[in-house]
């Protein structure tokens, strides 16, 4: 909904945001600033976990960055070798991260004795932070009696008990191992017909500029003259089918016990569980402190054994037990799953004895390696959507429900901003941490996928979700005219929507507090409908004393007051451009 000239300015703010912070961090849109941050980070070594954990924090702050960039610039400012250089910054701030981390476990590993718990005799150490949960065991003692899981969360086999070995759980509660998130090409299109330019809606919830109007408007919306001289809201496209993203190769065919990312998704971040070579510790003769320094740097400790001789031994299988966060959603039993390195896929074999404990937040299992672990949910469980509400709360501001099988989400927008007011459960509200701060439309999507509260459909969410079909002309242009007089006027979800057919959405009005009336838009016609929500039978019978319009804008007009009509008028174009953004990533109109 804002026209290029608003982005640019939006595109700047951010920059300004950014000089603003004096900080000391890189601009991650600038290779060569981002470059010599990573050399410079990658040049220091013998950093302990502290630093690394503090530093890494500035590392998940740039990856955040960039990931917004790819989210919230339109796909036609997007060059694809800019794509192509913020996602390789990605995957190399990634990949730096991990390396500091192992760095900083080998340096720990080298001093475990300093570390030995008092009871147990071998090195415990467990440090929390926002972003990580850093846990790592060494057998200093090496007695096959003593149990770890109940302290440490796993359980060992009498084989590795009795080895130098020392086991790190790294919880990270992002999702660094997963493939990165792709960012769609294609859009949905409403084609204008020839007398005026093309109308193109992006999926990701932005505006594609195709062309400057012949008269010199340089917005899809035009602003025309009526008849009787007021000024109107309209254009007239014309219907094309809705196009979904896909890669132009054949869909690849999911293998068996493969996890489709399509369908599921991590929740709760990843387990890297790893078995490592305890290396020798430092020995204190006299006045001397005396180690054994190894260029071989940090060892996985191979569990099973390779060998050509025990290839087809059977071993015993490792005890997990994992703690779930708080910070997240879980509406059924998750999936454990473990990554494939070798294939760069989920999958859910060589896990067994998976025991829930949901209401303590624990999963149990056993795995036969020690492997990289997340738990895996549904990503349409909250789909499709029982209702949905848009209700004006005051000047440029609203509250938008969705409720949900399992859920109740309550969203508020307030000018360009939106914040997520309340989520309940079972009665219950959830997700403390996430309520009552303001953010940008795409960072709270991003935030509410983070924590397991899915209500945003992907590019192939139709695959799996029974989705109310509409076309682009019908439901894009019904989320722009609703954004647009949703400041004075309440929406809601109908029934009758379900059947009216693809090419119009029927929903309920709410004017000035009055009781709900029924419209249908087709994206060129908009009426007010006689029949009501409690009718028997469905029709398209004009209500008395109403008559067709072009744009919902004006039908809403005809019945409204001076005084809603003056609210309109009085929107601003960023809270119009927020409501229209949410409307299009929850698409209610087709996910109800």
């Amino acid at each position: 909904m804002l026209s290029s000239q608003m982005m640019d300015k939006a595109g700047f703010r951010t920059q300004w945001e950014h000089y603003m912070q004096c900080d000391g961090s890189p601009d991650p849109a600038v290779p060569q600033e981002i470059n010599t941050f990573m050399s410079l980070w990658q040049e220091n070594k013998n950093e302990d976990i502290e630093f690394v954990i503090e530093k890494g924090n500035q590392v998940l702050n740039l990856i955040e960055k960039l990931c917004f960039l790819l989210l919230d610039t339109p796909p036609n400012e997007l060059m694809e070798k800019v794509i192509i250089q913020y996602q390789e910054s990605i995957l190399e701030l990634q990949s730096l991260l991990h390396q500091k981390y192992n760095e900083a476990t080998e340096n720990l590993l080298k001093k475990a004795s300093t570390y030995a718990d008092s009871d147990s005799g071998n090195m415990e150490v467990v440090i929390k932070d926002k972003n990580i949960t850093f846990c790592i065991w060494g057998n200093l003692k090496k007695n096959p009696r003593y149990s770890t899981k109940e302290k440490s969360g796993f359980d060992l086999p009498k084989t590795v008990a009795t080895s130098d070995v020392a086991v790190r759980i790294l919880h990270t509660h992002y999702d660094h191992i997963s493939p990165l998130q792709h960012i769609p090409k294609l859009h949905l299109k409403v084609q204008a017909p020839e007398s005026k330019p093309e109308l193109t809606v992006l999926y990701d919830m932005k505006e594609e500029k195709e062309g400057e109007q012949k008269g010199g408007e340089d917005s899809n919306f035009v602003i025309e003259k009526e008849s009787d001289g007021r000024k109107d809201l309209t254009h007239s496209p014309k219907v094309a089918p809705l196009q979904v993203a896909t890669d132009e190769k054949e869909e690849e065919i999911i293998g068996e016990n493969v996890v489709d990312l399509h369908q599921f998704t991590p929740v709760g971040g990843v387990y890297l569980i790893d078995a490592l070579k305890l290396p020798p510790q430092a020995k204190q003769i006299k006045n001397w402190t005396m180690v054994e320094l190894l260029d071989a740097g940090l060892e996985t400790y191979p569990y099973p054994p390779e060998s050509e001789e025990t290839e087809d031994a059977t071993y015993p299988c490792i005890g997990v037990t994992l703690r779930l966060l708080d910070s997240v959603i879980f509406f059924e039993e998750p999936v454990v799953a473990r990554w494939d390195s070798a294939d760069k896929q989920w999958r859910t074999d060589c896990i067994s004895d998976i025991k829930y404990k949901m209401k303590e937040k624990q999963i149990s299992f056993d795995m036969n390696a020690f492997y990289t672990i997340t738990l895996i949910q549904d990503a349409h469980l909250n789909m499709p959507y029982q209702s949905w509400e848009l209700r004006p709360n005051g000047t440029d501001e609203l509250l938008f429900t969705v409720v949900t099988a399992f859920a109740e989400v309550q969203m508020q927008i307030k000018g360009n901003q939106c914040m997520l007011s309340s989520i309940i459960v079972d009665g219950s509200e959830q997700l403390s941490h996430l309520t009552g701060k303001w953010t940008s439309p795409i960072d709270l999507t991003v935030a509410l996928k983070k924590a397991g509260v899915n209500i945003f459909p992907s590019d192939y969410s139709y695959k799996y979700v029974c989705v109310n079909t509409k076309t682009p002309l019908a439901e894009v242009t019904t989320y722009q005219q609703m954004a647009l007089v949703a400041s004075a006027f309440a929406f809601s979800w109908s029934k009758w929507n379900l059947a009216s057919g693809q090419d119009q959405v029927v929903f309920k009005v709410n004017r000035t507090h009055q009781n709900w009336s029924l419209y249908m838009f087709n994206g060129q016609r908009a009426q007010r409908l006689k029949i009501s929500e409690t009718s028997e039978a469905f029709s398209e019978e004009l209500a008395e004393n109403t008559e067709f319009h072009s744009t919902l804008y004006h039908l809403i007009k005809d019945f409204a007051s001076e005084e809603a009509i003056e609210k309109v008028k009085k929107t601003s174009c960023l809270f119009i451009d927020a409501t229209y953004q949410l409307l299009m990533a929850t698409r209610v109109l087709t996910y109800s």
